[in-house]
């Protein structure tokens, strides 16, 4: 997860492009920039964006390489040469089904991350993957999981710098035809451990045992011959049961030389061990000896997160010593405080490890599930955001707002502190201008329905206030979005819910105390955990219905007039890499004239789309 924020919608007015207010949701201005006889069309024009031109700072100054990849809340790393320039490039699964791509980029001394895409090559991989050369024909194949916990195979008919993969078997089994059982929770793992020209396929079990196979042919794709199901004697357990220690449970596999003695050594992660172990093989590379006790890795200082890690292991650095990466999956050791901090880089030099990053792709993620918000908060005519979570990894106990600003540079964003706020569950900000005064005020949904005013008090402080919500408070995952729907400068309410009814709440106070009515309309019923923005997607001056769901983004146009809005039926956004419950926030972000949209999401972070360039 990277720390995330929700930011930007209507018109993320950074110092760096002078942006302006005008047309943005939330606000009662009308004026608007012209819409240009060229501009995009949305969402057909949309393309992903993770590293900005922009910069985006985190919470300590540091600048943030990959700031909108959307965070990970239990990555599952792999690292491969799998374009063929002599480094390793970046593979992370994040959820079922599709894994994303990063290009290890060398720069001179230096080297970068650059996301390419979140569903590699289109292909279905299940659970897990697992990359491994099984033909030995100098190209990664890429084995998967299979429904149903069996093992699917993709050999890759192209080259070790143009990859292309098809499927070779739909379900890996042995010479006499039994298909190879894999639980579905473990991540096993390939390798020649015994330097006999032919791979070992190695199967971790929810007993905390290894299975082995062996290959019968150390040339074209593998046949595995099952070996044992007691591999070395091993029996991984964690925890304290009442009958002793006795745990164990879903585990990762994976083997790598650590100590330069020409062997492999094997590293396990398993849901009820807090640390990642390490077996060291005491043998050799032809003669391996795995039957020793398991040890906490790094040995000079520990891992202890909170469970299931995945380990992968890499020279990142390029100094001829292998460096640890550890995806943290979440285990029985409290997940909540993974959500964010879940992605480790260990440096190793002088035969140490150094901790340099709990997240490594490098990014804003603030733990599961976020939401955004835009506003003016500063009354200076430039928008801030606001960023929250389902729940804080690091209290533990409620939900956080956090502001991403202007940094004091006047150029990019930065994450700040957490508004001073009272305890929640799934806090859901929403801003306007509500008072009058310029500066945006904040209206907070939660996940217990409740929803609750907090006028503006500068400095970048809110103050609860009873009576303009009262009576509004119901169902469940409220998300509110604000925007003058009826015409009359003041900013209405659209409140969306886990059921999936999006309902209209008209603003009946004055341009200085708000109140919101009773629903007095429904404008969309949508499937569930509905999270509404409101924003002029097509320019004819009446804001229209972006609306997220559990696995899409939908578009209902307002059809009515500017006094009395009617929605058509909501119809999806046709956008690639939206996550997993949607946040949508609508702007300019780079006050070039053009809209952007900011999508939160399961991940905990922030996801980008910007339009082409227009001549």
């Amino acid at each position: 997860m990277l720390r995330s924020f929700g930011f930007l919608a209507c018109a993320l007015g950074l110092a760096l492009a002078g942006l302006a207010l005008a047309g943005c949701a939330g606000s009662p201005r009308t004026d608007r920039a012209p819409k240009a006889a060229t501009s995009p069309t949305f969402p057909d024009d949309y393309r992903r964006v993770v590293a900005p031109s922009f910069p985006v700072l985190d919470a300590s100054g540091t600048p943030v390489s990959n700031p909108f990849y959307g965070g990970f809340n239990a990555p599952r790393p792999q690292f491969v040469d799998i374009d063929g320039d002599d480094d390793a490039d970046l593979f992370v699964q994040e959820q079922p089904g599709r894994v994303s791509f990063f290009e290890h980029v060398s720069q001179g001394d230096s080297s970068r991350l650059v996301w390419r895409t979140d569903n590699y090559r289109d292909l279905d991989i299940g659970e897990w993957y697992r990359f491994a050369d099984l033909d030995q024909d100098g190209a990664v194949d890429l084995l998967t999981e299979q429904p149903y916990s069996h093992i699917r195979a993709y050999r890759n008919v192209g080259t070790a710098t143009d990859a292309a993969f098809e499927l070779f078997a739909d379900t890996l089994r042995t010479p006499s035809g039994e298909p190879i059982f894999s639980d579905r929770q473990n991540i096993p793992n390939v390798t020649d451990l015994g330097c006999n020209g032919r791979l070992d396929l190695f199967l971790g079990k929810l007993d905390g045992s290894i299975t082995r196979y062996e290959a019968t042919d150390s040339t074209g794709m593998p046949v595995f011959a099952h070996v044992t199901d007691d591999f070395e004697g091993i029996k991984i357990v964690g925890g304290t049961g009442q009958k002793g220690p006795s745990l164990h449970g879903a585990n990762t596999l994976t083997f790598a030389d650590v100590d330069g003695d020409g062997d492999s050594d094997l590293f396990w992660g398993d849901f009820f061990e807090p640390g990642l172990l390490l077996i060291e093989n005491t043998g050799s590379c032809s003669n391996p000896v795995l039957s020793g006790a398991p040890e906490r890795f790094p040995l000079s200082d520990p891992l202890l997160t909170s469970g299931y890690n995945a380990p992968a292991l890499t020279d990142w650095t390029g100094n001829g010593e292998v460096d640890l990466f550890v995806g943290v999956l979440g285990g029985s050791n409290d997940a909540n405080a993974s959500l964010a901090d879940n992605f480790y880089f260990f440096e190793r030099a002088d035969d140490r490890y150094t901790l340099r990053t709990r997240q490594f792709v490098g990014g804003l993620d603030v733990g599961s599930e976020s939401t955004v918000a835009l506003g003016d908060i500063n009354a200076d005519g430039q928008a801030e955001a606001l960023l929250a979570n389902k729940i804080d990894p690091k209290k533990g106990r409620t939900s956080l707002v956090y502001p991403l600003t202007h940094a004091a540079s006047g150029e990019g964003l930065r994450l700040g502190r957490a508004l001073d706020l009272p305890d929640a569950y799934h806090y859901a900000p929403a801003l306007a201008d509500l008072t009058g005064d310029g500066a945006a005020d904040l209206v907070l949904g939660t996940w217990q329905g409740d929803l609750s005013y907090h006028r503006n008090q500068g400095a970048g402080t809110f103050e609860a206030q009873d009576g303009p919500l009262e009576g509004l408070s119901g169902g469940t995952n409220v998300v509110p979005a604000l925007g003058d729907l009826t015409g009359d400068g003041r900013a209405d309410l659209v409140r969306g819910t886990a059921s999936g009814v999006v309902t209209l709440h008209p603003n009946t106070g004055t341009a200085e105390a708000p109140r919101f009515a009773p629903a007095t309309d429904t404008p969309a019923t949508v499937g569930p955990r509905a999270a509404p923005a409101l924003h002029d997607l097509n320019g004819d001056g009446r804001l229209d219905l972006v609306i997220g769901t559990t696995g899409e983004l939908l578009l209902a146009y307002n059809r009515g007039s500017a006094s009395a809005p009617a929605f058509g039926p909501p119809q999806a956004a046709s956008l690639r890499g939206v996550p997993r419950r949607p946040t949508p926030a609508l702007g300019d972000v780079t006050g070039d004239g053009r809209m952007d949209l900011l999508l939160g999401g399961q991940g905990g972070g922030l996801r980008l789309f910007q339009p082409p360039s227009v001549p």
